[in-house]
């Protein structure tokens, strides 16, 4: 039996809003497993909210870049050490002219990217030039690109720097690309990725794992309810529906307009500009995780 420490117990109540107790109960049911634990008290209802803990306490910030052409997005994290150089001019320069070598030069990962071309050297050099400058450490995290071929990719960043996505649409019509009311949609919806926290853009790409995860809970649930068993599969669907509208975006509730979803938006659009518009998929950053 694993021992339950007051600290597992603290970081359970900090994940999850649940009390005390609960949680020393749900950990010692769960043999000191975290995640178990959280399922165990999202079972019993007492999971008011499942947080992510934060796993980085570095500063930094996210860029996004799009080609002219809207066919190439690239996404790139880089941290330094404090706030004040992560809201820093340069430092947030220099993290937009990485995105854009990413779009460019299509690197396969953080090594070939330090070798690509920057300036008068390679995003190595750049990189080392930045921390002797700034006077700061800063270390390339990771980074995204999408393409597209029939559509075009937008991006959206929040107004701290530290979450932001790209979104790729596809269409069959050259000219809506330029569209002002499907830029103005594109825009909305890569917010919307920011804002409401989809896992993906259809219900059809959510993980299986993920759902047949959220299935095993809500089964668990329905076992809880004191309900017959012959009313469980009811139960099961009823609330697997809702996390859909909750974590797919097409399916999620407009967050500038509640009377439609995502898809119902697209839609819209779709028939003002006499084009069909798709959303494919989407890469959303958080900083730090």
């Amino acid at each position: 039996m694993a021992q339950i420490t007051a600290a597992m117990v603290k970081e359970l109540r900090q994940i999850t809003d649940a009390p005390m107790m609960e949680c020393k109960k749900a950990l010692t049911e769960a043999e000191g497993d975290i995640e178990k634990a959280i399922d165990v008290l999202r079972v019993n209802g007492l999971a008011k909210a499942v947080k992510k803990a934060g796993r980085d306490t570095n500063e930094g910030a996210i860029a996004t870049y799009i080609t002219e052409d809207g066919k190439v997005g690239a996404i790139v994290e880089v941290s330094c050490e404090t706030d004040f150089v992560a809201t820093n001019a340069k430092f947030k320069s220099f993290v937009t002219d990485l995105a854009k070598v990413v779009a460019e030069c299509d690197p396969a990962d953080i090594d070939a990217l330090l070798a690509c071309p920057l300036n008068h050297g390679t995003v190595d050099d750049a990189l080392k030039e930045s921390i002797f400058v700034i006077g700061e450490n800063q270390k390339i995290v990771r980074f995204a690109r999408i393409a597209t071929d029939n559509g075009a990719i937008a991006s959206y960043i929040h107004h701290d720097g530290k979450h932001a996505d790209l979104v790729e649409f596809s269409f069959a019509n050259d000219g809506t690309a330029s569209n002002d009311e499907f830029k103005t949609c594109a825009h909305d919806v890569a917010m919307q990725v920011i804002a409401a926290d989809p896992i993906s853009a259809t219900r059809d790409d959510i993980p299986a794992d993920v759902i047949e995860h959220e299935t095993e809970i809500y089964r668990a649930q329905a076992a809880e309810s004191g309900r017959p068993e012959k009313f469980w599969d009811g139960i099961i669907n009823g609330r697997l529906k809702k996390f859909f509208q909750e974590r797919a975006l097409t399916e999620q509730a407009f967050v500038k307009d509640g009377n439609v979803t995502v898809s119902e938006l697209a839609a819209n659009v779709s028939k003002s500009v006499g084009d069909d518009i798709q959303i494919v998929r989407f890469v959303r950053f958080n900083f730090g995780e």
